[in-house]
């Protein structure tokens, strides 16, 4: 399977926080979600496919280039999403859209001219007139309408209306109709991922915890619940994490389908969502692995 986007070993160390050896790959049409708790390294690794920071080392290829010596050929072929789009707010959407449309080869005003219209933005009013939503709406318009290859968006769901929020990953899906197009979709709100993703990348404190397609992750992770007094010191080491409770146990588990199989009557085991996952995993417990 071919690659759009391939991070071999990237490290970047700041004081107090690393990002260490982590590695994955996206393959063209599909979406990745990248997740992990605030502080996690997700902005990280964004900024340093983007170099807008420069990592410590390992490898970034985009497009089948390294990132850095065909830099401006790469960002011609991306569209990037922030979570707080640096626009001129003194400036009319139409003004900031002509200082940007020049630096990309592909620019297409009638795009461009058609999501203004889908997303109802208003052309002539300043950028600081607008909401958050709009202001994202306009972000995602830019991004698009220079028919980029590759879409990444750092935290672009976060504080939206959940409307608006089914909009844009409706959106995204319709994008990934055309296999030559992928996108890296960087959030906390794992439902959204839930919804649309073909792959997880799961960081916590700058560690690749795992990256693989989303259907495994569903398949194999559970939260398996009991009576403490069924939890011996054996038992617990077949958990990722242990939460002990007053009333019981919950633990979280890589391997939901053997537990199943080898204590099918004795704890309850549901799937595991992203958000369990994260939350498990952040918060630690008696057997944190991680």
């Amino acid at each position: 399977m071919e690659n759009i986007l391939e991070i071999k070993s990237l490290c970047k160390e700041y004081e107090g926080f690393k990002l260490d050896n982590v590695s994955f790959s996206i393959p063209y049409g599909y979406i990745m979600g990248l997740i992990g708790p605030n502080g996690a390294g997700k902005t990280t690794i964004i900024k340093s496919i983007m170099n807008l920071i420069r990592k410590t080392s390992g490898e970034i290829t985009v497009f089948g280039q390294d990132h850095i010596q065909h830099e401006v050929e790469i960002k011609d072929r991306i569209g990037f999403v922030y979570d707080h789009p640096p626009f001129y707010d003194h400036l009319s959407l139409e003004k900031m859209k002509s200082i940007i449309a020049p630096f990309y080869t592909n620019w297409d005003e009638v795009l461009f001219r058609r999501y203004i219209s889908e997303f109802e933005l208003p052309l002539k009013k300043k950028i600081e007139t607008l909401s958050r939503g709009m202001r994202m709406k306009y972000a995602l318009t830019i991004a698009l309408s220079h028919h980029a290859e590759l879409i990444i968006m750092d935290e672009p769901t976060s504080g939206l209306d959940p409307v608006f929020r089914r909009e844009l990953l409706e959106i995204l899906s319709g994008l990934i109709q055309d296999e030559r197009k992928s996108i890296l979709f960087s959030t906390h709100i794992t439902s959204d991922l839930e919804r649309i993703a073909d792959f997880i990348t799961y960081i916590h404190k700058g560690k690749l915890i795992f990256s693989c397609p989303k259907d495994d992750v569903m398949d194999l992770w559970g939260v398996v619940k009991g009576p403490n007094n069924w939890l011996d010191q054996d038992k617990q080491t077949l958990f990722t994490t242990v939460k002990k409770g007053e009333y019981g146990f919950e633990a979280l588990t890589s391997d939901a389908k053997s537990i199943r199989r080898e204590f099918r009557d004795e704890v309850i085991v549901e799937k595991a969502t992203l958000e369990d996952i994260m939350y498990f995993t952040s918060k630690g417990g008696e057997n944190d692995k991680q």
